[in-house]
């Protein structure tokens, strides 16, 4: 029983003196043969220094320059006990222990860091449902496995080269009994589209051991039915009475499509014909996209006039399309991109703007109608029906003799008449 007392004794001088001790880093993370600084200060003189670094203990001092482990820092007066770690070795993953005298007393104190020496993770193992494809809107799950790294490696998800952030999991860590190394995990789930047929599920591992990043890789082929590209009736247009016609319908499916024609009373699957009109095989495109075409040796009228019935189908789904042909030239839409509208949105805030400052101006009598109306001070008692003086009598003028003229109406003609000068 008195073993007890002591050990929590010596457990709270430990704490107490980790408190006192300032060391930096408190955790680093370096390849062998790399690196590493670690300070320990205190705030007063100190006389002595000791590092311990794997199971060596190291006497630190400013005048010893050689070996593994050297001293750094502002010197004993400062109170600094540094240590320049150099050639980073494989067995000193662990604890990095700094001791130094006491202000009083006799009990030393410690400072303690965490050194992990990188250990490069094995590859990553990718998990995936082992079904060959699925099918659109299928919940997909992955799973990605990176073991035995020190410590735990780093994964991220990318579908060719976007990266996926939704639908990732937390990672899980785990670790064997009695071993240091790490091994981390990672779910990704997601609902499969027609857009993520034929591209690369990526699960990348990165770590401070490698030079470069490590990949597990799948491919997703997901089926879905047929799809249009448009809605509604399709017109082909700029079709030439008298010569050679195409009908071309852009669809997207996978598996591969089946077409099957239907003109009049007449069905014709791929590569056959009848009465001038031949079926095509649907050409790939490329992503799913199959070109699908039907030949007129010559268009006539007829052909203009009547409906071309179009069935798409594989084993998930059809599409039926009604084409339309004419010998008139397409019309020329208005499209306008994202930075047009948006400049037309600007344009028509600023002439609003201008309107509004043009009639606040108006209203005001500011800026260029400031001019617009005088105000004329009349004296008391005056007559308020007098005329305004004249523009010449506001200037003023040299000759005190003046011409005066009044306009005299005759018809619809005005004319000034002249005053003789009045002596004043």
């Amino acid at each position: 029983m008195a073993a007890f007392p002591a050990f929590f004794g010596l457990l709270m001088a430990a704490v107490v003196s980790g408190q006192m001790v300032d060391i930096t880093p408190r955790e680093a993370v370096r390849r062998v043969g790399d690196e590493l600084k670690v300070m320990c200060k205190v705030p007063y003189v100190i006389d002595s220094c000791r590092m311990t670094v794997g199971t060596t203990s190291y006497r630190l001092r400013p005048d010893i320059t050689g070996g593994d482990v050297i001293y750094t820092g502002n010197g004993f007066k400062s109170g600094e006990c540094g240590a320049l770690i150099k050639n980073i070795k494989e067995e000193w993953n662990g604890n990095i222990t700094c001791v130094l005298p006491p202000q009083a007393g006799a009990i030393e104190l410690a400072g303690v860091m965490r050194l992990v020496v990188a250990r490069p993770p094995r590859e990553p193992e990718l998990k995936t449902p082992l079904d060959p494809s699925f099918k659109e809107d299928t919940e997909f799950m992955a799973q990605c496995v990176v073991p035995d790294g020190r410590p735990a490696a780093r994964i991220s998800w990318f579908l060719d080269e976007e990266q996926i952030l939704r639908g990732t999991h937390q990672p899980i860590i785990t670790s064997e009994p009695g071993s240091d190394l790490q091994t981390i995990s990672q779910n990704v789930s997601r609902v499969l589209s027609a857009d993520d047929n034929g591209k690369m599920l990526i699960c990348r591992a990165e770590h401070e051991a490698l030079d470069s990043v490590m990949e597990a890789r799948r491919q997703l082929i997901v089926h879905y039915p047929p799809k249009r590209l448009e809605a509604g009736t399709i017109t082909i247009f700029g079709l030439k009475l008298g010569e050679p016609g195409r009908l071309n319908v852009t669809v997207r499916a996978n598996p591969p499509p089946h077409a099957e024609w239907r003109v009049g009373d007449v069905t014709l699957a791929p590569m056959q014909s009848n009465e001038g009109i031949a079926a095509l095989e649907p050409v790939h495109l490329g992503g799913g996209y199959y070109n699908i075409s039907l030949l007129l040796s010559r268009v006539q009228k007829e052909d203009v006039e009547r409906k071309y019935y179009l069935r798409v189908s594989n084993e998930l789904g059809q599409q039926e399309f009604t084409v339309l042909i004419s010998t008139m030239d397409e019309p020329a839409g208005v499209e306008l991109d994202t930075g047009a509208i948006v400049g037309i949105v600007i344009a028509v805030l600023v002439l609003l703007i201008a309107v509004f400052l043009v009639v606040f101006a108006k209203a005001t009598d500011r800026w260029c109608f400031a001019g617009r109306s005088h105000r004329t001070d009349i004296p008391d008692g005056a007559d308020s029906e007098a005329p305004l003086p004249s523009h010449d009598d506001v200037k003023g003028s040299e000759n005190p003799t003046h011409d005066h003229g009044e306009y005299i109406s005759n018809g619809d003609t005005k004319h000034p008449e002249k005053k003789p000068d009045t002596a004043v």
